[in-house]
């Protein structure tokens, strides 16, 4: 068995260090005079990273000529997913306190919430179909509904430059980040010659 294969037990107990640590930090008073825009802020970063991390593992794949990276693939995607709840939960909990109707008139006044809302939807299918058996299920429909993880990408990126007034760097950076990534699915095509029409809808089209 490939070494890295034998790591993925501790690659998925490392997944859950950054949420010990701001557990720790919140335990011990060490985020500040706002610790709870802290959680939701470091959250929804680590959300981000998570996710641009599981669209790396197909570069990563061609580019060392291995397949070991696939196998971190869907880890990677679930967590994403449970950080991004954790990112949803601090802001309905500590930020709107479960109302119901102010969580509601956020996601329509302000755009970055709204586009916050819309990439969580959006990775809920993901993640419960993301088991062996909903693949067999949905046959070649599993594809199809999991390159939404671009959009969701895409609609992450925006959530977070939106949400940041002041220093766009860090936001420039994810952006930069997943625009390398998009370019270099859309690079693979050209290079197969699938005859792209449309280039961003065949994009969608690789996972």
């Amino acid at each position: 068995m490939n070494i890295f294969i034998k790591l993925k037990p501790i690659v998925w107990l490392a997944c859950l260090l950054p949420l010990g640590g701001l557990g720790f930090a919140f335990v011990n008073d060490e985020l500040g005079a706002n610790p709870f825009e802290v959680l939701t802020r470091d959250s929804g970063e680590w959300t981000l990273r998570f996710l641009l991390l599981t669209l790396l593992m197909s570069p990563l794949r061609d580019g060392l000529g291995q397949g070991w990276p696939l196998a971190y693939r869907r880890m990677l995607g679930l967590y994403t997913f449970f950080y991004a709840g954790v990112h949803l939960l601090t802001y309905v909990w500590f930020d709107q306190f479960f109302d119901l109707n102010e969580i509601l008139l956020d996601i329509i006044k302000r755009p970055f919430i709204t586009l916050g809302m819309l990439a969580f939807l959006l990775l809920l299918p993901l993640a419960l179909t993301s088991t062996k058996g909903m693949m067999r299920r949905l046959g070649r429909n599993w594809k199809k509904l999991h390159r939404l993880v671009y959009l969701i990408a895409i609609l992450g990126v925006l959530h977070f430059l939106l949400l940041v007034k002041a220093d766009l760097l860090e936001p420039m950076i994810y952006m930069g980040i997943l625009i390398l990534l998009l370019a270099y699915r859309l690079q693979r095509n050209w290079r197969n010659k699938e005859g792209i029409k449309w280039p961003f809808l065949r994009l969608l089209q690789r996972t």
